[in-house]
């Protein structure tokens, strides 16, 4: 049970907070799968503590060739963001999807990656991005690629009750765009059936770099490698999307589900929605080719 609830003001002492109580508190930012986790007994804490009223981690910024994205940021927020549009648009369109727009006002980018769902939107499209988080444990800070994040299904190499993930990282490189695409049941609230983010660097009609993130197809995020590998030195267009939408099929492995739908029925389909976001990706890259030439 729940005994304490702590509203820290700074990074610093919501950090000193969770070495305070040795593993017995844990990070809350939106809430919306932790309060759900608290009472399914997944996760039992004897005291919360909230980041939300930490001023510096509700923040969306650009530094550099990076966009900065705060722990408290939440999806309504990045999807809104002309930052993030401009230069992360898998991002705001992944963000636009999650849920309901209740959730999405409250749900936080950092709270997907840290609940480790195989689905979750938004770390599918940080993903894609080559996205890191930077986690504070006590004094001691580190920077680790979002694909890195994942121990398991459901389970996150980031310890929430003595660990903080205070920003998301998304580099920004010229040249470059990126699209998402979701399969769903009609009108659902719930984590897509399929999803795909593309990222493409592209320079006179050429792919320059790739990366293809998937999901649900393992215990999270799942780059389609060998896709990638494809698109490498190759005249981008539909004829090479097709080609790596199935060439994708290697690098996934979805289970039976009676929410998300069949194995058989999830692997005829990827292919379709990763030529999909393939062809966003680089549409989004040549608008940006335009805009600056």
């Amino acid at each position: 049970m729940v005994q304490a609830y702590y509203v820290p003001q700074t990074v610093e002492e919501a950090a000193g907070l969770l070495q305070k109580h040795m593993g017995k508190a844990r990070v809350m930012a939106g809430g919306t799968d932790l309060v759900l986790d608290i009472k399914d007994g997944k996760h039992c804490p004897e005291c919360l503590v909230d980041i939300t009223k930490i001023n510096e981690l509700k923040q969306i910024g650009k530094r550099e060739q990076m966009i900065l994205i705060g722990a408290g940021v939440t999806h309504n927020q990045a999807a809104a963001s002309a930052l993030v549009q401009a230069d992360a648009a898998c991002l705001a369109q992944a963000s636009s999807m999650v849920g309901s727009n209740q959730i999405r006002n409250s749900s936080t980018l950092a709270g997907n990656v840290v609940n480790a769902q195989p689905a979750a939107d938004s770390a599918v499209a940080l993903v894609a991005l080559g996205a890191k988080a930077r986690i504070l444990t006590g004094r001691e800070e580190e920077t680790v690629p979002v694909e890195e994040l994942y121990a398991g299904f459901g389970k996150s190499r980031v310890d929430s009750s003595r660990s903080i993930l205070t920003c998301l990282l998304v580099p920004v490189e010229a040249g470059t765009g990126s699209g998402y695409v979701r399969l769903q049941q009609r009108k659902a609230l719930a984590l897509p059936m399929l999803c795909v983010a593309a990222w493409i660097r592209r320079e006179d009609g050429v792919v320059r770099d790739a990366r293809i993130a998937m999901a649900p197809v393992g215990v999270g995020p799942v780059r389609a490698v060998e896709a990638e590998g494809l698109l490498l030195g190759r005249e981008g267009g539909d004829a090479l999307w097709a080609q790596a939408g199935e060439l994708a099929l290697k690098n996934a492995n979805p289970r039976d589900s009676l929410v998300r739908g069949s194995r058989k029925y999830r692997l005829e389909v990827l292919p379709v929605l990763v030529q999909e976001a393939l062809s966003m990706a680089w549409e989004d890259g040549g608008r940006k080719e335009e805009a600056h030439g």
